[in-house]
């Protein structure tokens, strides 16, 4: 057994380094003398070796290193000598007595004191001092000295007496606490130092660690020796702070005793004196004490002379050690912000914390030693810069265990068979770790191996172990009368439970220390006898000391007061529940810790298990379900504590608690919560936390995520790890982490069979560490990843790792990056990765080293192709391989093995090289051989050094290496990258469009061609002059079929460009010409634009000579006519267009008037031009009237744009006037002043022409011309003149000349600031002027003003006035006016201030109206006036009422009314409702209605709400009337009485053709009563009763009906509840109904069985236009059944089927049978999974569907795939109006394929692409070719990926282009 502290730990070397720097300081100044009194003790040889030394202290040291040398008895008497003949300081003195054996008195020598060891010494001091003292001072300083010796051997008893054995409560007590003789029983503990200095840098910084735990990543990992904590050396009169903390139960206080024993035994011989206090005992104290007083009366008080004894201790405080025990246990504050700043007085007198402060600091007793130990917590911010040793107690090692075991097994025959029981068992041995659990598993090992020597089952938890330890320590007490555990606590029940109760309310008050009078003295009994509680002496004064007892551990304490609140029958869950929480444990790091509760609430844990159960309830007197709800309520905190947000050492204490229940459905819920992924940051774990852990992680189903990022752990943890069988990613980061670990790890790795990714990174792991962890790792088959990024591989043996890594079937990644690995290293791991079968990717580049793989398992399938087959082989898919050699340093030298390391591998996929110093010579070498190296994608070769002859090498190898497709390279920016095509053994050649035609007459022998490959070639920024061309040129030659060719960011200026283009008919294939930003100017504008009728093959032609110059062509595709052998061009062709038109562009250039004279002389003879635009140029009005006097000229032009540019108010009149110039204009539009469109037509024939000048600032000066225009053009039908300033004046003028205006065109004046006068103005111009037919006006913010002139008589004449805030006097005058409009066919005034009365009057100015009048009111009174005053309001009107439309929800009232050929009638009956009495004013007010509407046709009301006389009105008044034909009554408010009194009324309806009861919350009981009414309705047509309740009894009485009913046309039972039987008699009556024309049974709840039944039957109805049947979920049986049915209908007109769960099969049916219907005009199939294969069959058909306006997918699923031939189809539909393609998943390529189909959809007026993924290119693209199409009123695009500038920006270029949501 290993003692604490070894002679040998501090042997005679140790002594002398204490006292060295001391006595070399003293020597140094006595130099000459120590010279000749070392002759006395060493030899001269020796000697004369220090004579070359100068230096004193050198000298000096030397001297003493030889001396010690000599050995322990010349040392003694060097020493002897020393303190004899020199004055030496009289603590170097005590010191170098010491080191010479005087100090170190052992216990046979006390003695003999007197006579020997300390009688010397006085000699000599007296014979040194004689002639440098006085005998006073001699006799006073040696009285002192005496004292001081007295009290040091009085301390070493009193020390002896205390520490030397452990002082129990009672003689049995200690036999049962202590098996073992503490002298015989120690083991050593494992301590770890760490940096104090970094202890000291920190701050209150939030941090997941323990706060006393030092930074862990930036502690220094070292293991110490107890002698260690004194050894370091601190200046001289400086305090020596020792901090040492640990966990609990790791033995810090048996250490201090220990420490303190061996002081007393001679050990530690620099420390004269020792002080031991407990925090614990100092609690107690509530006075103030001196340092005097702390010391002596607390401790020990002297025999004789404490002052001089006091005065002895200061004056040697160097040699003072004062250990303070439990800062964790102390009450009272550590804030000493309030002591004094300059420094105590020695006789002040001072709290415990001020005393212990200024101890620390110094400030008492300076130079002493301090050492402090501590539970895990916050250091108090007064020791965070003073400590100088910071280390933690760790408790046991696996060594330590089992040396401790053995020797308290030692007088056991069982003795190995515990061991081999420990180590058989993890998780004790993890419980072992900890000194006081190991003891206590120990006692629980003896009594159980000596009760039962066979079977042996030990508890499972810390918890589970005190109960049990409890039992036994009762159990042997009772000797041979030993009893059942249940007798056991019944005898000492009262006992046990005061002993509770005395824990908990000593928890409660912060008792640790407990007197006499706080124990009942059975519990004191029973305590004392068991060894449960320590007795012990406690002093609070330096008198009487007293009696304390304290438990022996405070976990016991915490263990009692658990079980306390689980066994008392007052405290509740709730209580229980407050007091289980563990925010008491993990306090702020600004807080101090209010209670001392460290195990407490895993005491609680434990006890809810449910083995604990049979304890409380004997405990409790209480039954199975009061203890189960008592732990059910821990449980349930638990479960509430995993939902909350916990750092890294909370979730470790949550498992510690969830391990102590042992209840594996908490443990998995817990997991669940905890997001199966843990951190842990920066803290200590113990086996014993990763125990728990793992606990917790198995109890689950669902694989986690480890991450321990600078966590300090031992080998045990790995262990432990390796039973976590649910981890799948396992992450390590520290730098502790070395070979050592890894070799651990290693052996866990196997047992992990879950694993798919292991980090170990930020460690000090080698290549050796890497060999054995990769060895270890190549049996996990299944990691996937393993990342070992910044560690210290640095050579590592590439082929042998390799190889194992090959073994690891599902391996796909291998980080090493960030570990410096050599070129060399590089290279050969290039070599060997390349040969590796199953390694995909090898990527270097700097410091960043990843290996990938397939991670598939090696097993290769056969393959099906009959090519293999045949040839009887297996065949092994292709590997490609990519390779990253980047920033490696790769030079000319490396460039052939580089070469030979691709050659090795036959199939790269991608090979990049980038970022090193090949040059143009490596490169070249590298180029010659690609012919031979099997690259299938692309080779980068940038940053390499590369010069212009390196880029000719590069445009070389396209010729000689024919796979290569593209080559791309810049100087300017270092690029030099070359793509190539599959292998065409593995891999077909791209897909493209096979332009050739093949005819009937060629031979079948015809030898098959292969299709050339296009390349293309990029040479951006590489400093081409004109001079460079002819060279280039001559390299390109060779090059014949380049498809694509960027030569932009060049210096080839005019000429270089025109060389160029001489060039350029060598170059057959050429697809794509780029020229941007080669200094071009206005010259080569027009040399390119020349081009366009020479080089007639070109397509587009975009030119800028902006900041950044842009000139880009594009050519139509050429192919070889196979007849002829000749090349010619090849294009899509258009029905509306030109064939092979060319488009030319021009922005950013300033053009004078001569300018564009000469280009538009050049493009004149352009005879393939369509489309020009100039866009953001800076023309003059005088260019702009030059080129639009070109016009006729450009005989196939079809659009002229310019946008972007600033036009005056003449210029916009330039381009009206432009309609005279060509008869061929059809759209001439100015927007804003700077955007302006000239759509021309393909031929001269006559045809309308529009003319929109928007916001384009047009006034009153300009009408005037404007009017001619309108005068000169009577084409025009169209004009817009919105968002100008006309004002009323402007107004007045154009009205005045629209008499002279004889066309036919709407005139558009929106938003042109008109007020009130000018609206009446124009509305007098429109009563009294034949050739305005209707006005619009709207004054509100819409600012509407809209006029229809006509040429010729139009019978209809209409006016509409809306939000025109009318004043009373601006009523009047319109009634005036329109009493002058002898022709109005329709007014609508809609809230414009009328009231009632004005109504009445507006009424009254109408009655002169000749024929058919429409009168709508739209005001806020119309909703609030009851049915009655309505209709009282209706007879004011003049001539009879042929229709009333009351809509309360619009606040509309509408009136029709006829006028007779004679008018007094009516006006008698009028005259005669003012005679009547009002007693019978109501019966001539019915008899008035019915005279007004015997006419009545159309009786409309809506959100009515039906009173008594209302309803008896409509029944018994207007429903009778005989020409009523038209009813509607829907979402009115009516009585269940009143509605059968309706539908009885409408039996009387003989002559109605149409009835509406839509909305009217009918259900099946109305129905039979309507039935019955149907029947008396033999010319009913429509009939709609959608959104109602009608279920399948109602539709089935319905259905009786309607087969009667043989002039029906319209069905509307949508939105009803009607199910597969009453659908299925709908069914059988549509089988009658031959003169159907529209159904809709959308929104019901049939299954498809009665979908497909309706499906037959409809085939019957051959005349059926409209099929409604959205909202079904018919699915594909249904819809394949209409597919078969559609060919019967062909006179179907509108199909509408969304949300009726289709998908791909009944879609593509239903798509294909669509042909059949060639009327249809709308389809609606939104909301259905289509898929891909429906949406081709749909657009295989819309091309024969001719009268198709109208298309609904939304949310079908529809993507980029299947755009181009959906676009195609919509282009082949020439009726196509409306295009609804939202909320899909179209991209910027599906968008560029309808943008592109636009132009020929010419009647499209709306397409929708909201919720789409459009994004720039798209929108770009949309709004590019928006341009072309004036018919278009807008593109929706809201909620797309486009930039919100982006968008703005599209959308002021053109209103159309709409991105809001409205």
């Amino acid at each position: 057994m290993q003692p604490l502290l070894q002679n040998d730990d501090l042997s005679l070397e140790a002594a002398i380094a204490s006292i060295r720097p001391q006595l070399v300081e003293f020597l140094s100044h006595h130099q000459d003398w120590l010279l000749t009194t070392s002759q006395h003790f060493l030899p001269g040889a020796t000697l004369r070796g220090l004579d070359g030394i100068t230096d004193h202290r050198e000298k000096v040291s030397e001297l003493l290193d030889l001396l010690e040398k000599a050995g322990p008895a010349t040392w003694k008497q060097f020493a002897q000598h020393l303190c004899m003949e020199c004055d030496l300081p009289l603590e170097l003195e005590i010191l170098l007595m010491s080191s010479a054996g005087e100090g170190n008195l052992s216990q046979k020598q006390e003695g003999r004191i007197d006579a020997s060891a300390w009688s010397s010494v006085p000699k000599g001091f007296a014979r040194r001092r004689r002639s440098s003292s006085s005998i006073s001072d001699k006799d006073a300083k040696q009285k002192r000295l005496d004292s001081a010796e007295n009290y040091q051997r009085l301390l070493i008893d009193t020390v002896r007496q205390r520490y030397g054995s452990r002082r129990a409560a009672g003689a049995a007590a200690q036999e049962q606490m202590q098996p073992l003789a503490f002298n015989q029983a120690f083991v050593n503990l494992v301590i770890r130092q760490s940096k104090a200095s970094r202890l000291k840098e920190r701050t209150d910084k939030p941090r997941e660690d323990l706060p006393s735990a030092p930074e862990p990543e930036e502690c220094v990992d070292t293991a110490m020796r107890v002698s260690d904590l004194f050894g370091s050396v601190v200046r001289s009169g400086t305090t020596k702070l020792i901090f040492l903390f640990g966990k609990p139960g790791t033995g810090k206080t048996m250490l201090m005793h220990r420490i303190c024993q061996k002081w007393a035994e001679g050990v530690l011989h620099q420390f004269l004196f020792t002080f031991l206090f407990e925090f614990r005992q100092l609690n107690l104290l509530k006075r103030k004490l001196t340092l005097k007083e702390l010391l002596f009366d607390l401790f020990l008080q002297p025999a004789e002379s404490p002052d001089a004894v006091f005065q002895h201790l200061l004056e040697n405080a160097q040699h003072t050690l004062i250990i303070f025990d439990g800062l964790d246990e102390f009450t009272g504050s550590m804030d000493i912000s309030s002591t004094s700043k300059g420094g105590p007085t020695l006789p002040s007198r001072m709290s415990i914390s001020e005393l212990f402060a200024d101890l620390c600091h110094g400030k008492l007793l300076p130079g002493c030693t301090v050492l402090v130990t501590s539970r895990p917590k916050r250091l108090p911010d007064l020791l965070l810069n003073t400590v100088d040793v910071l280390a933690e107690v760790w408790g046991f090692d696996h060594k330590k265990v089992e040396e401790y075991v053995s020797h308290y097994f030692h007088h056991h025959s069982f003795k190995e068979q515990a061991l081999a029981h420990l180590k058989n068992n993890t998780k004790l041995l993890s419980m072992c770790l900890i000194p006081a659990l190991c003891y206590v598993v120990c006692i629980c090992l003896e009594y159980l191996l000596l009760k039962h020597q066979m079977s042996v089952e030990l508890p499972q938890t810390m918890t589970q172990f005190y109960i049990k330890m409890l039992l036994i320590f009762i159990n042997k007490q009772q000797g041979e009368h030993a009893v059942d555990e249940e007798t056991q606590l019944n005898c000492n029940k009262k006992a046990i439970l005061g002993l509770c109760d005395l824990a908990l309310k000593g928890l409660e008050d912060k008792k640790l220390v407990f007197y006499v009078s706080d124990i009942p003295e059975h519990v004191k009994e029973f305590a004392s006898l068991h060894g449960l509680l320590t007795v012990f002496e406690v002093k609070t004064s330096g008198t009487h000391p007293e009696a304390g007892y304290a438990f022996v551990h405070l976990s016991l304490q915490e263990f009692f007061a658990a079980l306390c609140l689980m066994i008392n029958k007052r405290v509740d869950k709730s209580h229980l529940k407050k007091k289980f929480s563990l925010k008491s444990k993990w306090t702020l790091k600004n807080e101090a810790k209010t209670e001392f509760i460290e195990s407490f609430h895993i005491f609680l844990s434990g006890l809810s298990s449910k083995e604990c159960r049979t304890f409380l309830m004997l405990l409790a007197e209480q039954n199975e379900a009061w203890v189960q709800d008592k732990q059910d309520a821990i449980l349930q905190s638990l479960k509430k504590l995993a939902a909350t947000h916990l750092t890294g050492p909370k979730v470790i204490e949550l498992c510690h608690c969830t391990f102590e229940t042992q209840d594996l459905k908490v443990a998995q819920h817990i997991g669940s919560l905890l997001n199966f992924k843990y951190e842990f940051k920066n803290f200590r774990l113990t086996p014993l936390d990763m125990s728990a852990l793992v606990f917790v992680i198995n109890s689950g189903q669902d694989l986690t995520h480890l991450d321990f990022a600078g966590c300090l752990m031992d080998a045990g943890c790995l262990e432990v790890l390796a039973s976590c069988k649910n981890v799948e990613h396992l992450s390590f980061r520290s730098r502790r982490f070395g070979d050592d670990f890894a070799a651990a790890l290693s052996k866990s790795l196997r047992e992990m069979g879950s694993l798919k990714k292991l980090e170990l990174t930020g460690g000090n792991i080698t290549a050796e560490g890497l060999t054995n962890l990769v060895q270890a790792s190549s049996q996990c088959l299944q990691l996937e990843e393993i990342n070992l990024q910044d560690n210290r591989i640095r050579d590592l043996e590439v082929k042998r790792v390799l190889d194992l890594f090959s073994r690891m079937e599902k391996l796909k990644k291998i980080d090493l990056s960030n570990n410096n690995l050599s070129l060399n290293a590089v290279l050969i791991l290039a070599k060997e990765v390349i040969t590796c079968q199953n390694a995909t990717e090898l990527h270097v580049r700097k410091d960043t080293v990843i290996i990938s793989f397939s991670g598939t398992s090696g097993k290769v399938p056969r393959s099906l192709d009959l090519r293999w087959e045949e040839n009887k082989e297996c065949v092994i898919p292709t590997r490609h391989m990519k390779l990253c050699l980047q920033d490696c340093s790769l030079s000319l030298q490396h460039a052939k093995e580089i070469v030979s390391i691709l050659q090795s591998c036959p199939h790269l996929s991608e090979v990049d090289l980038s970022g090193n110093k090949l040059g143009d010579e490596g490169c070249s070498c590298l180029l010659e051989s690609l012919p031979w190296i099997s690259i299938s994608k692309q080779l980068d070769l940038s940053h390499n050094l590369l010069s212009i002859n390196g880029i000719y090498s590069l445009l070389k190898s396209v010729n000689t290496c024919q796979k290569t497709m593209e080559v791309e390279a810049s100087l300017c920016h270092e690029t030099a990258v070359l793509r190539f095509t599959e292998d065409r053994e593995f891999a077909s050649p791209p897909h493209r469009e096979e332009p050739l035609y093949r005819t009937d007459d060629q031979q079948v022998g015809e030898e098959k061609q292969t299709p050339t490959l296009s390349k293309k070639i990029r040479l951006t920024d590489c400093h081409f002059q004109a001079s460079d061309l002819e060279k280039l040129c001559a390299v390109l030659q060779e090059c014949s079929s380049i498809s694509e060719l960027d030569l932009s960011n060049n210096s080839l200026g005019d000429e270089g460009l025109s060389r160029l283009f001489q060039f350029l008919p060598n170059l057959k294939m050429l697809r794509s010409l780029k020229l941007d930003n080669n200094r071009i100017s206005l010259n080569s504008v027009f040399c390119l634009a020349q081009s366009l009728s020479t080089l007639e093959h070109i397509k587009t032609m975009n030119l800028s000579l902006g900041h950044m110059q842009v000139v880009h062509l594009s050519f139509w595709e050429r192919i070889r006519d196979r007849s002829t052998g000749r090349l010619r061009r090849n294009f899509l062709v258009h029905p509306k267009h030109i064939a092979n038109g060319q488009c030319f562009r021009l922005r950013d250039c300033t053009m004078g008037p001569e300018d564009m004279t000469r280009l538009c002389q050049i493009l004149a003879h352009c005879t393939q031009l369509t489309e020009i635009d100039l866009s953001g140029n800076s023309l003059s009005d005088q260019s702009i009237e030059r080129l639009l006097s070109f016009l006729p000229y450009l005989c196939h032009l079809t659009l002229l744009s310019i946008k972007n540019s600033t036009f005056s108010p003449h210029c916009t009149i330039l381009f009206t006037n432009s309609i005279g110039l060509s008869e061929r204009i059809r759209k001439v539009e100015v927007r804003s002043n700077q955007n302006a469109f000239l759509h021309l037509g393909t031929s001269a024939r006559s045809q309308k022409t529009s003319c929109r000048l928007t916001d384009c600032a047009i006034s009153q000066g300009q009408i005037e011309e404007l009017c001619r225009v309108l005068e000169q053009h009577g084409r025009l039908a169209e004009v817009d003149l919105s968002r100008n300033q006309l004002g009323d004046e402007g107004l007045r003028f154009l009205l005045d000349h629209l008499h002279r205006v004889h066309v036919t065109c709407s005139l558009n004046l929106s938003h042109n600031r008109i007020s009130q006068d000018g609206v009446l103005h124009l509305i007098n111009a429109f009563a009294t002027s034949r050739n305005i037919t209707e006005v619009v006006v709207s004054l509100c913010s819409k600012a509407t003003l809209l006029m229809k002139l006509t040429s010729r008589d139009d019978p209809r004449k209409i006016l509409s006035l809306t939000e025109c805030n009318f004043q009373p006097e601006h009523l009047e005058k319109l009634w005036l006016v329109l009493e002058k409009c002898t022709s109005l066919t329709e007014y609508i005034s809609s809230n414009n201030n009328m009231t009632v009365h004005a109504a009445e009057r507006l009424l009254h100015s109408l009655r002169k109206t000749p024929g058919p009048l429409k009168i709508s009111i739209k005001e806020p009174w119309v909703c609030k006036k009851s049915v009655t005053n309505l209709l009282e309001l209706a007879v004011q009107a003049c001539g009879n009422i042929t229709a009333i439309m009351i809509c309360k929800d619009k606040s509309l009232f509408q009136l029709g009314i006829r006028f007779p050929c004679c008018l007094g009638k009516v006006e008698s009956a009028v005259s005669r409702s003012n005679l009547h009495e009002p007693e019978i004013k109501r019966a001539c007010f019915y008899q008035m209605v019915l005279e007004k509407c015997i006419q009545l046709q159309e009786l409309r009301w809506s959100h009515v709400e039906l009173h008594d006389d209302d309803t008896k009105i409509l029944v018994a008044v207007l429903l009778p009337l005989p020409k009523l034909k038209k009813f509607e009554l829907t979402s009115c408010s009516i009585m269940p009485t009143g509605i059968g009194y309706l539908i009885t009324g409408l039996q009387k309806c003989q002559a109605i053709e149409e009835l509406n009861l839509g909305h009217m919350k009918l259900s099946d009981a109305a129905i039979p009563k309507l039935v019955l009414g149907l029947c008396k309705m033999p010319s009913l047509k429509r009939l709609i009763l959608n959104h109602n309740s009608i279920g399948d009894d109602g539709c089935s009485r319905l259905a009786e009906a309607l087969r009667n009913m043989h002039c029906m046309e319209e069905i509307n039972l949508a939105h009803n509840k009607i199910g597969d039987p009453g659908l299925i008699n709908i069914a059988t009556a549509l089988l009658e109904m031959q003169n159907l024309k529209r159904i809709n049974l959308s929104g019901n709840s049939p299954s498809p069985a009665g979908g497909e039944k309706l499906m037959e039957a409809l085939a019957y109805c051959k005349h059926i236009e409209e099929l409604l049947l959205s909202r079904n979920v018919f699915g594909d049986g249904t819809a394949v059944k209409l597919a078969l049915c559609l060919p019967h209908v062909s006179s179907l007109k509108i199909l509408h089927l969304q949300k009726n769960n289709i998908g791909p099969t009944g879609g593509t049916e239903l798509a294909r049978a669509l042909v059949a219907c060639g009327l249809l005009e709308e389809i609606s199939l939104s909301e259905n999974d289509l898929g891909e294969g429906s949406i081709h069959a749909l657009s295989e058909g819309l091309p024969h569907l001719e009268h198709l306006r109208k298309i609904d997918l939304k949310l079908c699923g529809i993507t980029d795939d299947s755009s181009k031939s959906l676009s195609c189809a919509f282009q082949q539909c020439p009726a196509m109006e409306e295009i609804i393609l939202s909320w899909n998943s179209l991209g910027d390529g599906g968008a560029e394929e309808l943008a592109s189909a636009l132009p020929g959809m010419e009647k499209l007026k709306m397409l929708d692409l909201e919720k789409n993924r459009i994004g720039v290119c798209g929108a770009m693209k949309l709004s590019e070719e928006l341009v072309k199409c004036p018919e278009i009123q807008f593109i929706r695009l809201w909620d797309n990926p486009v930039p919100k500038g982006l968008a703005a920006d599209l959308t002021s270029q053109d209103p159309r282009l709409c991105f809001s949501f409205y």
